[in-house]
């Protein structure tokens, strides 16, 4: 379930996000390319979820 959750957040606010510089810079907005960045970034926190940060609880 945390990992539907984080891609549906990676996505909005992946998508938010590239509405809003696109507006404040007169471009136009990409749809799958902010989903795409959206993705990559949802991959890259689950490897830094289960790989690179520890729990300080679990060590001890």
């Amino acid at each position: 379930m945390r990992y539907i959750w984080t891609i549906i957040w990676s996505l909005l606010l992946t998508n938010m996000a590239f509405y809003v510089l696109s507006s404040m810079q007169g471009g136009e907005y990409h749809f799958t390319t902010a989903c795409i960045v959206g993705l990559v970034f949802s991959v890259f926190v689950f490897i830094l979820g289960e790989a690179g940060i520890k729990d300080p609880e679990a060590t001890k």
